[in-house]
């Protein structure tokens, strides 16, 4: 493997790690819900899935290949998990790249909660959200932090050649212009409220 894909694929990693399991509870967190176990628990195999296919790609084919990997895989890795668990799995950012991942309002006001968190000098792989709305069954949203790989897609100064991937893939992108450390998004895991036993 060349030397700078094999250097990207570590670097992929260490990104990735960031997201592992050992996340505080963030504000509205409460009581511990089996949801809010769930919830990790899916973002993690989310997460995790990604980064697998992500690294493969990245391995065989650099950037360009993991941008369209991520953009095939990761809505099915979504779909699959919501599909088996019952919520509704994904990911946001306040500047999305696929206009399908817009921000809910609530998902919005969370972000911003958390930056200020982060501006407050909380880590951004520990920043999530929990609450259970009335009626409304139960929400979660955990923090992605853009690492040093994500900027070879998300970052300021783009290779050409990821530049024009973009343009063709994503035409309306606004997730570029990201610095190390800023906020780049959420995974967002959505409960149903539960049915009344008759």
């Amino acid at each position: 493997m060349p030397r700078n894909l094999i250097g990207a694929a570590l670097m992929l990693a260490a990104v990735f790690s960031a997201l592992a399991p050992g996340i505080a509870a963030g504000d509205g967190a409460g009581e511990v819900d089996a949801r809010l176990r769930e919830s990790r628990e899916l973002t993690r195999q989310f997460q995790q899935r990604l980064k697998t296919e992500l690294e493969t790609a990245i391995a065989h084919g650099g950037p360009v290949a993991a941008i369209a990997t991520c953009r095939e895989r990761a809505p099915a890795i979504a779909a699959e998990l919501s599909a088996a668990s019952g919520a509704s799995v994904s990911r946001t950012a306040m500047r999305v790249r696929n206009p399908a991942n817009a921000p809910l309002p609530w998902q919005r006001e969370a972000m911003a909660r958390f930056e200020q968190r982060m501006a407050a000098g909380e880590p951004a792989d520990k920043l999530e959200l929990f609450e259970t709305p009335a009626g409304e069954g139960a929400r979660y949203l955990k923090a992605i932090p853009t690492g040093p790989l994500c900027l070879t897609c998300h970052g300021g100064n783009l290779a050409a050649d990821v530049r024009s991937a973009l343009r063709d893939m994503y035409p309306q992108d606004a997730a570029t212009g990201f610095a190390a450390g800023d906020l780049r998004g959420a995974f967002s895991v959505v409960w149903p409220a539960e049915t009344e036993a008759p």
